[in-house]
């Protein structure tokens, strides 16, 4: 083989499978040091450190002194110095982001960031990733119109939001960033997630599956069933779940008829509202970038307890069959939102491709909606007499 036809393999190598070629930024996190990365929280009081290993480096999370799991940590670091810019004039070419990474505990959500010193709108460069289990996983994230020009700090994270109120961490093999062209660069690494995607309409599903369990759970009297809970007295009376500080409403669906179904995209949760009581000045007391997350409720998914629990008989203990939060709840929520004060308004909930395709499986054994701020909130009991006012999900399916 001649040294032309050499490099023409080796230039078609490149094209065809980008991973092989060597990366414009990379960090191997092999010579024991993680200089260059800032690391920050927010939000709530958690704490973080980066930290490097044997080929290795941690992001290690500190949230057990953190009381409403509102909290968000990062590693950043500014690669501009490593990529070309210039190449971003040409809309056929994006920044590809790459990280090898294992976690303490799953399943979780992590997050990649793209930003500059000019950035305003967060939320559009970033993609989130639910990681199913605690073995290595490589991700990317390709951005779409990213908006850096030569001269810019170009800054790339990787976070974790709200996973609970104990301590985790996560490892990182690598982490690479490079100016790709995108038709050629092939599909990203594992499953990025849109944050907050648009609603889709109702009629995009072909499935709508209401409850077939739903009832209150009380924290303070955890030996008794709270089927009856309503407002009101007959004719007018309303049975309702109502979610306060100390009182969750869980969710169940009965997927029988959906063995081996697979998940086609995100799904609908969706609640009806009967009454909301709220307020409270948390910006006053916590500045506005906390303080706006309160007031609304949370979806967590049931990861264990007692996987066939009865509304009629259900109770906190019997619930959760002696198992702490940590084991029966998700512990990192899986939506957090404002109700629709609006009697009889609709709430609609994105539930993630993989969530639903968790539900579909058993391996999430349901739904529980707590409160975040000091709300009682109440929705329709799937066994109230007014009709389509159940809890209801919206998905699709393929086999």
């Amino acid at each position: 083989m001649n040294n032309h036809t050499l490099v023409a393999r080796l230039l078609l190598i490149c094209l065809v499978v980008p991973c092989l070629c060597p990366a414009q930024f990379m960090d191997q996190f092999d010579q024991g040091a993680t200089e260059g990365w800032d690391y920050y929280t927010g939000d709530g009081v958690a704490k973080v450190e980066f930290v490097p290993g044997d080929g290795v480096a941690r992001m290690r999370v500190d949230a057990t002194q953190d009381k409403q799991n509102v909290w968000w940590a990062i590693i950043k670091r500014d690669v501009s110095d490593s990529l070309d810019l210039d190449k971003l004039k040409d809309p056929s070419h994006e920044l590809r982001v790459e990280a090898r990474i294992r976690l303490s505990v799953a399943p979780r959500r992590v997050n990649f960031m793209i930003n500059t010193q000019r950035t305003t709108d967060f939320h559009e460069q970033l993609r989130e990733f639910d990681i199913p289990d605690t073995d290595w996983h490589t991700i990317s994230m390709t951005t779409t119109d990213l908006d850096a020009v030569s001269g810019d700090s170009l800054f790339v994270q990787l976070g974790a939001t709200d996973w609970g109120h104990d301590s985790y961490h996560v490892d990182l093999d690598y982490y690479r960033a490079d100016i790709v062209d995108v038709s050629t660069a092939g599909p990203d690494k594992g499953e990025p997630l849109v944050y907050h995607p648009p609603l889709p309409e109702l009629g995009a599903f072909s499935h709508h599956l209401e409850v077939a369990h739903d009832a209150v759970i009380h924290a303070d009297f955890p030996d008794v069933n709270f089927h009856d809970w309503r407002i009101g007295a007959q004719p007018a009376e309303a049975r309702v779940l109502t979610v306060n500080a100390n009182q969750s409403a869980v969710l169940r669906w009965d997927f029988e008829g959906y063995k081996n179904a697979k998940a086609d995209g995100a799904g609908l949760l969706e609640l009806t509202t009967h009454s909301v009581a709220k307020g409270g000045n948390y910006i006053g007391a916590y500045g506005e970038d906390l303080g706006i997350e309160f007031g609304k409720v949370r979806i967590f998914e049931i990861m264990g307890g007692d996987p066939d629990w009865d509304q009629r008989t259900v109770t906190y203990q019997t619930f959760a069959q002696g198992s702490g939060r940590t084991e029966t709840i998700n512990g990192q929520t899986t939506f957090d939102t404002e109700l629709t004060v609006t009697a009889g308004g609709k709430t609609f909930i994105t539930l993630s491709r993989p969530v639903m395709q968790r539900l579909l499986d058993g391996q999430t054994r349901g739904l529980i909606i707590r409160p975040l701020g000091a709300i009682a909130a109440s929705i329709y009991d799937s066994d109230d007499a007014s009709e389509g006012n159940a809890p209801t999900l919206h998905f699709n399916t393929k086999r």
